[in-house]
């Protein structure tokens, strides 16, 4: 294992003490706590939290600030963070008017921010929530009973985000959600394995010229594994499910998010995004917004995600709704 760090039990910590001191005109860390929150409250509005296990950098702790999260709360890597530490994020980003919880659909996640939930309403705190499940690839998997979360829960930070923003309520925050999660579909594909800091070796192992599509964030099996193919090949794979899934037809609106998932070069995702450019045209579809990173990575997971998102209401303009974050 070659990493640049400490000790491996140090590494959450000293994460969140890098992080917070090279981005402190945005954020702040909860002393005592994981949790990242945004410096500047604006009181009245509905606050923003999501979180999760560490090792998705820039997820979610990237997301904190003006128009996105008020507060992430960050795990040990790829573990749920406790009902303790969610509850000091819940407190963190409350400016008054409630806190919506965005909640990955893991086991771990979903008992634990449930649990806060709970415990920040014994104190007065009004909190709703929404569990994100937009990955396609298995109906079930290590971690989770129903489809997991990926890459799509950035997408419905941006645009709870933005309601929140504009003032929306937290029961209207909460409709938007319900109708929002649907909407969203992501499916991906890995080439090799992460490597945990703690065990020092790749959670799964893909020989030199294989790939696994429908890969979780955590390593989770997908559903089928061949030889190593061209871009153009993986984007009429995936598309094909994404396809599936909506059912789409001609002229209806999309907005369509590639991932990287953590060592996979920008080049390559350009390409990538480059031949389902070429697959939705065909399709006639009409894509209104196109983002391309690393945004919801598996530590140094080689590979990449494809969400789509239907656009429906007002969700491109809370799409491009400005923010002010380290990562969007």
């Amino acid at each position: 294992m070659k990493k640049i760090i400490n000790q491996p039990e140090d590494v959450v910590n000293e994460m969140l003490e890098g992080l917070t001191y090279a981005y402190d005109q945005l954020i702040e860390r909860v002393p005592g706590t994981t949790v990242v929150a945004k410096k500047n409250k604006e009181q009245g509005k509905v606050g923003i939290v999501s979180g999760g296990g560490s090792g998705h950098e820039p997820s979610h702790a990237g997301f904190v600030g003006k128009g996105m999260l008020g507060a992430a709360v960050c795990g040990e890597v790829f573990t749920s963070p406790t009902p303790d530490q969610v509850l000091e994020g819940i407190k963190a980003a409350d400016q008054g008017a409630g806190v919506f919880l965005v909640i990955k659909n893991y086991s771990g996640d979903v008992m634990n921010f449930e649990m806060a939930k709970d415990l920040a309403e014994m104190e007065g705190i009004s909190v709703e929530q929404v569990i994100v499940d937009d990955d396609i690839a298995v109906e079930d998997s290590t971690y989770t009973a129903g489809r997991r979360g990926v890459a799509g829960t950035v997408l419905v930070h941006k645009i709870l985000g933005a309601a929140a923003d504009q003032g929306k309520s937290l029961a209207e925050v909460k409709e938007l959600a319900d109708k929002l999660v649907p909407n969203i579909k992501t499916l991906g594909v890995a080439l090799f394995g992460a490597t945990v800091p703690a065990v020092g070796r790749p959670g799964f192992v893909l020989e030199d010229d294989e790939l696994e599509f429908g890969v979780g964030i955590h390593g989770e099996p997908g559903y089928k594994k061949e030889k190593l193919q061209p871009s153009k090949a993986l984007a009429q794979e995936i598309v094909a499910k994404l396809k599936k899934e909506f059912a789409w037809e001609q002229g209806e609106k999309f907005g369509v998010l590639v991932n990287g998932l953590g060592s996979t070069p920008l080049m390559e995702q350009f390409i990538f995004m480059n031949d389902v450019k070429a697959l939705l045209e065909a399709d006639g579809l009409v894509i209104e917004f196109k983002k391309v990173g690393d945004l919801m990575t598996a530590i140094d997971m080689a590979g990449l995600s494809l969400t789509m998102i239907r656009l429906e209401d007002d969700w491109l303009a809370q799409l491009n709704h400005p923010v002010t974050t380290i990562a969007w």
